[in-house]
């Protein structure tokens, strides 16, 4: 059995909204792939007897409590003095304390003042932790069966005493227990349809699947535990993707527009976009790369009719009927982008992303892809439900995996 272990995060700001908490997820990161993890999570603004309750509640069902927040100088640092509440004690000055945050004061080329002797002001019998990246000292204090570990809340600081200092303790307790992660990154599915083909698939009952929606993709997160992890892990990412198919564009935190960057480069593919409702976000993903001039020729914002007709000469009689936004206008699109910039591939959408501008025969969301290749031209229509924000994230997305699947398969009919 592992060790349990729950943090504590303290701050006013963290439940104002001033400021995110973010030390959930970096605890929690740091944990995960050296064998630990967290079982709960818990935040209470500085309030001396709201920190001591909490104290008190995580210590009574966890084996290590780790604390962040509340431990400078000023009026607003409480939690030593909740500490001492919770656990009973009385609070002294800790000189060992004392003499670390004097001598990084004075490396830093400041005096010490006597406000800086609150910063080592701890419950008795703690062990104070060196601060490596700033001024205020940490502490450790075992109550009953739980070790409680207190860090500085500045992000800097406790990146900086995590590997110093609550590694090592941990690693005293209790060893880490070997662990293996996968990670599957999909677009096409949504969450439900994920789970559903997941749960039809033969993973090992000992693997844990878990899953993280971050529109329009989901990724698929397996986690096996002990002695054969790497063996589990691997099956376990082998049936999904059985299961999944070609839906998964990548693995770890791959991004789409770096495997379509990937895939372009090695298959010395060029690109030419044509982008009405987009408005450039497809070529702005694609120029977030690093080189993306090798395989990205050009792009154009060809909101207006105007500049579909002087730019990739879209004929009159498709703007005026049916219209900018129709399967035959996406068509003339991407072919003319395609003839202009003489490139390999010739991609482009136009749609209403709304909020206005949608009609009852073309509702907000309505959205027409075309890829012009080689092999011939594919287009589709599409209805993206959503907001502005997301109708234009699922064109984005959705062009972007037009170009991975057709490199993949060298097939227009995609």
């Amino acid at each position: 059995m592992g060790l349990a272990i729950a943090l504590l995060t303290i701050g006013n700001e963290l439940l104002s909204g001033d400021r995110q908490d973010t030390h959930t997820q970096r605890i929690a990161n740091f944990l995960t792939p050296r064998g630990y993890r967290l079982q709960s999570s818990v935040s209470v603004p500085d309030d001396e007897n709201l920190i001591a309750e909490a104290l008190t509640y995580l210590g009574e069902k966890n084996h290590v409590v780790v604390v962040t927040g509340g431990l400078g100088g000023t009026s607003d640092d409480l939690t030593a003095r909740a500490a001492a509440k919770a656990f009973r004690r009385r609070l002294s000055l800790n000189e060992e304390a004392l003499s670390q945050v004097r001598d990084r004061l004075r490396s830093m080329g400041r005096e010490p003042q006597a406000y800086h002797e609150k910063m080592a002001l701890f419950p008795q019998k703690a062990g104070p932790l060196g601060n490596p990246a700033g001024v205020a000292p940490g502490f450790q204090i075992r109550w009953q069966e739980t070790e409680f570990l207190f860090f500085p809340g500045v992000p800097a600081e406790l990146e900086a005493m995590l590997l110093g200092a609550l590694l090592p303790r941990l690693q005293t307790l209790h060893p880490g227990e070997p662990i293996e992660e996968r990670r599957l990154q999909i677009f096409g599915l949504p969450e439900s349809q994920v789970e559903q083909k997941l749960e039809g698939a033969d993973l090992p009952s000992e693997v844990e699947v878990g899953f993280r929606v971050h529109h329009p993709f989901v990724a698929v997160k397996l986690t096996a535990r002990g002695g054969d992890a790497m063996y589990q892990a691997d099956l376990a990412e082998a049936e999904a993707l059985k299961a999944l198919g070609d839906r998964v564009y990548g693995r770890g935190d791959a991004r789409l527009q770096q495997v379509v960057a990937d895939l372009l480069l090695g298959h010395e593919l060029t690109l030419a976009l044509a982008e009405s409702c987009t408005g450039g976000m497809i070529a702005s993903q694609l120029t977030d790369i690093p080189g993306a001039s090798a395989f990205l020729d050009r792009s154009g914002v060809v909101y207006a009719n105007r500049a579909k007709r002087s730019w990739l000469g879209v004929p009159d009689d498709i703007l005026r009927s049916p219209g900018a936004v129709s399967k035959e206008c996406a068509q003339a699109m991407a072919v003319g982008i395609r003839r202009t910039a003489q490139t390999d591939l010739g991609l482009a959408v136009t749609g209403i992303a709304g909020p206005g501008g949608g009609t009852t025969r073309k509702p907000v969301g309505t959205v027409f892809l075309s890829l012009a290749t080689p092999d011939g031209v594919r287009t589709k229509e599409y209805q993206f439900k959503g907001d502005r924000e997301k109708v234009r994230a699922m064109s984005v997305a959705t062009g972007l995996d037009w170009i991975r699947r057709y490199v993949l398969s060298r097939q227009c009919d995609l």
